[in-house]
């Protein structure tokens, strides 16, 4: 008689038995239910990231559905990242001892109750739901959609699997910008949500109608990881908080987010003192501050600093030029293809041996593309930015198959690892993202207000049409009669010319020509 235990060991073939519990089982699979698997996997990674970017893409088009200030509608991504990286500490754990499928399934129809009562309440507060719930939700359909990725493909190609089922997730910003424009036109702010709750409704569909095969489980919880959760979850949220309205409230005027940040360090501190001292830790700090994971964290940080010069700057920059979502399209295209291409190219190119190389090659990749960006101006025109974009968005895809099976090796010597290596991995990857457009934010600010004080400085009452000591105002015609002339200063006139044996400069201000 079959064991009704759940937590039995089954007794698996060589080709079959799961890489870690909680993860499914490898079956052979006919190629239609491999193409199954695969279509399934793309719709689940693309709901974890979609509904975010559509969001993402659009907050000045929301704000004004909302009626709130630029600094209010910073919560909206922060909510999401809040909730994702912090779910991360207790899915591993939820997937090993009650199964993947059963989270997935609560929190998508959770979701989807929560984006459906958005529809009939609009207000800044049920936006902000909204988004946490979707973090929630995005962390297991990342997860989810890698093992339905996997199941595509063959053991010999399993490192391709890993690499598409990554990568899938990171098309969804690019993509939102190219249709989401179409989706206001249809119902304004609703056709945002409406869209998300068809694909969170979609992807539930999916699941349930091709289920993941089986895993072992095993019993996981203790009290004191709920200990840990309650340290580490809102001190994650405080740093969220200050990293993404920092710039709005600015960091040395706005108290609470001192307080925010001292918050964050106390929390985050206590979660990690307590595992550290754990027999059976929720996080291996000992792993964790090893040389070679401390390395890659610092190397995806880094990277997801790089990008934001694509998501803040290149889009900041157009945006600020007056350029919408429609006027980028062609751009967004690019951008699409080349994170397309660096998906393909690291799906074809990974290899257990050749781990530094992707993250190399990417980051050079990326850095010429952001010295091309260097050299914009006023003039500058979303097609003159499609070499540079495609080399960020093919580096922002091509490093991540590396990334991860770099610090996969450790996880399968010692599966308790695993969790302590999705935070690691979903930290870097989020707040490394928060943590560029922070700094790039106030790089621009910064020098925003230098310009602005030396243009200003030069206007007076007396003279209010144009700042002296300009260079950029044109020469003026020959056959122009100025009506009067006044002093000046020994320095640049107005119109450039340098005035040397007497103070005093001809200046038009009606020509009869």
């Amino acid at each position: 008689m079959a064991s009704t235990n759940p937590y039995v060991p089954r007794d698996w073939l060589p080709h079959e038995r799961p890489m870690l519990p909680g993860s499914p089982s490898s079956p052979l699979h006919s190629p239609p239910k491999r193409a199954a698997y695969a279509v399934v996997g793309f719709i689940v990674a693309m709901t974890g990231g979609l509904g975010n970017a559509l969001v993402t893409a659009n907050l000045l088009n929301l704000q004004g559905s909302l009626g709130a200030y630029a600094s209010e509608m910073a919560w909206l991504p922060a909510a999401y990242v809040m909730t994702n990286v912090s779910m991360n500490i207790l899915l591993v754990k939820f997937r090993q001892q009650y199964g993947l499928r059963l989270f997935t399934e609560v929190f998508l129809l959770l979701y989807a109750l929560v984006t459906f009562a958005h529809l009939f309440v609009n207000d800044l507060g049920s936006a902000i739901a909204v988004r946490a719930a979707h973090g929630m939700v995005g962390a297991a359909l990342t997860s989810l959609g890698l093992y339905y990725t996997l199941q595509a493909f063959p053991a010999k190609h399993r490192l391709k699997g890993l690499v598409l089922g990554l990568g899938f997730s990171q098309l969804a910003l690019p993509l939102a910008r190219i249709f989401s424009s179409e989706l206001l036109e249809f119902g304004e702010w609703r056709g945002l949500y409406l869209f998300e709750l068809g694909l969170a409704l979609l992807s539930l569909a999916c699941v349930l109608a091709l289920k993941l095969p089986p895993g072992d489980r095993i019993k996981t919880f203790e009290p004191l990881d709920f200990l840990t959760f309650s340290l580490f979850a809102p001190g994650v949220a405080l740093l969220c908080a200050v990293l993404s309205l920092g710039r709005f409230g600015w960091w040395t005027e706005t108290a609470w987010l001192g307080w925010a940040l001292a918050g964050a360090i106390v929390l985050i501190t206590a979660g990690f003192a307590v595992e550290h001292h754990r027999a059976r830790p929720l996080l291996n700090t000992r792993w964790l501050t090893s040389a070679s994971i401390i390395r890659l964290g610092v190397a995806i940080t880094l990277i997801r600093i790089v990008l934001s010069e694509q998501a803040t700057g290149a889009v900041g920059f157009l945006t600020a030029l007056g350029m919408t979502n429609d006027q980028m399209q062609g751009l967004f295209g690019v951008v699409l293809l080349g994170s397309v291409a660096g998906l393909a190219a690291s799906a074809m190119t990974i290899h257990r041996k050749r781990i530094a190389m992707p993250i190399v090659v990417s980051l050079i990749l990326m850095t010429i593309g952001a010295l091309i960006d260097a050299h914009a101006t006023n003039l500058t025109r979303p097609v003159n930015m499609y070499v540079s974009q495609f080399l960020l968005g093919f580096g922002g895809t091509f490093f991540l198959g590396a990334a991860m099976l770099s610090g996969m090796s450790g996880v399968i010597a010692e599966p308790r690892n695993l969790i302590s290596f999705s935070v690691l991995f979903g930290m870097a990857q989020n707040l490394g993202g928060l943590l560029g457009a922070a700094l790039l934010g106030t790089f621009q600010i910064v020098r925003e207000k230098f310009h602005s004080s030396i243009l200003v400085e030069s206007l007076t009452l007396q003279d209010p049409w144009w700042p002296r000591g300009s260079r950029a105002a044109p020469a003026p015609r020959p056959d122009c009669w100025p009506t009067r002339r006044f002093a000046m200063p020994k320095r640049w006139c107005r119109w450039g010319r340098r005035p040397r044996a007497r103070p005093m400069c001809w200046r038009t201000t009606t020509c009869f020509c």
